[in-house]
C-alpha cells in the first residue's frame, strides 16, 4: 500500500539543533508527511520551538517554514505532554526539574500560551490511518509502557502489546532506542541508518517499529534517530547534529541539571 513518505519522529524534547537537522534530512530524502509521536517537550531548552515545528509540520495545513505544503499529519501526547497537564510526581528528579521549567517556560509566553496548553490538552493517546497505528509507549500503554530490547523474552508484554494493535504495523517511541519488534519473536537493531525494510502486509506477523529519539537518542549512538515510512517499507535514519550547540543551551538553563546537557554526547 503505497503512501506518501512519512518522517516518524519522537522524542524531540526541546532540541533546537537536531530539529534543524532532522528537518533539513527529511526534506532531502522527498518526505512529504510528518507524523510526531510525543514528548516534545522535557530535558532540552527550548519547548516552546519544539510545539511550534510539530504544530507546523504535523498537523491540518502541515508545511514547512517556509510555506511549502505537505501531507496533513498526526501528532501524539507523551508522558512527558501528560506530565505537563497533571503532575511529574513519578518522574525522577532531573526530569521532573526540566517538567517543572518547561511549564513556567510555556507559561511566560502571554501571546503562545494559551494555543500551547490547548494543543496538548487535545492530543491524543494514540491514533492511526489507513496502513499504520501509532503509539508514544507502546499498543497496550500508548503513554507510558517502554519497549525495550530486552522485552523480546517477555512473551506474555509482547503477545498483549500486538493484540493490542489496531494495524498490522504500529509505530512507538518513549524508550529512544530504535528497534523492529516481530510478532514471531524476532527482533532486529539497526547500526546506523538502514534500510529500506519492506514490511509487507505481515496479516501473521504484526510488526512494531520503535523509531528512537530525534532530541536524546539512548542506544549509544548520539546521532539523532527518526524512520521513513512509504506505506510498504520502512528505513532507518541516523543524522549527526550539532550537540555542543544543544547542551550549550540546556546549560544555560539555570534550572536545568547539566546531567541532561552531558549525556547527548554519548548518546545515554
Amino acid at each position: 500500500m503505497a503512501a506518501p513518505l512519512t518522517a516518524i519522529i519522537s522524542d524531540l524534547h526541546g532540541s533546537v539543533p537536531a530539529l534543524e537537522a532532522m528537518v533539513a534530512d527529511a526534506r532531502a530524502q522527498g518526505a512529504r508527511r510528518f507524523v510526531c509521536l510525543g514528548d516534545m517537550v522535557g530535558y532540552g531548552a527550548s519547548p516552546r520551538y519544539a510545539l511550534d515545528l510539530a504544530l507546523r509540520l504535523c498537523g491540518t495545513g502541515a508545511r514547512h517554514e517556509d510555506g511549502e505544503a505537505l501531507e496533513d499529519g498526526l501528532c501524539l501526547k507523551g508522558n512527558h505532554e501528560e506530565a505537563l497537564l497533571s503532575t511529574a510526581e513519578d518522574f525522577n528528579p532531573k526530569a521532573r526539574a526540566a517538567i517543572e521549567w518547561t511549564r513556567e517556560e510555556l507559561l511566560a509566553d502571554d501571546e503562545r500560551a494559551d494555543a500551547y496548553w490547548e494543543f496538548i490538552g487535545n492530543l491524543p493517546a494514540s491514533d492511526q490511518d489507513d496502513r499504520a497505528m501509532y503509539a508514544h509507549g507502546s499498543p497496550c500503554d500508548p503513554v507510558r509502557e517502554y519497549l525495550l530490547p530486552r522485552d523480546v523474552k517477555d512473551l506474555e508484554k509482547m503477545e498483549r502489546n500486538f493484540a493490542a494493535m489496531t494495524r498490522t504495523v504500529c509505530f512507538v517511541g518513549h524508550s529512544h532506542v530504535p528497534g523492529i519488534y516481530y510478532q514471531d519473536q524476532r527482533y532486529f537493531l539497526p547500526r546506523g541508518s538502514a534500510g529500506p525494510y519492506e514490511l509487507g502486509d505481515h496479516i501473521d506477523c504484526k510488526v512494531i517499529v520503535n523509531v528512537g529519539s530525534v532530541g536524546q537518542p539512548r542506544d549509544g549512538d548520539p546521532r539523532l534517530s527518526y524512520v521513513l515510512f512509504d506505506g510498504e517499507a520502512i528505513t532507518f535514519r541516523r543524522v549527526e547534529y550539532d550537540i555542543e550547540r544543544a547542551a550549550a543551551a540546556i546549560r544555560a538553563v539555570p534550572e536545568l541539571p547539566d546531567f541532561l546537557a552531558d549525556r547527548l554526547a554519548a548518546g545515554r
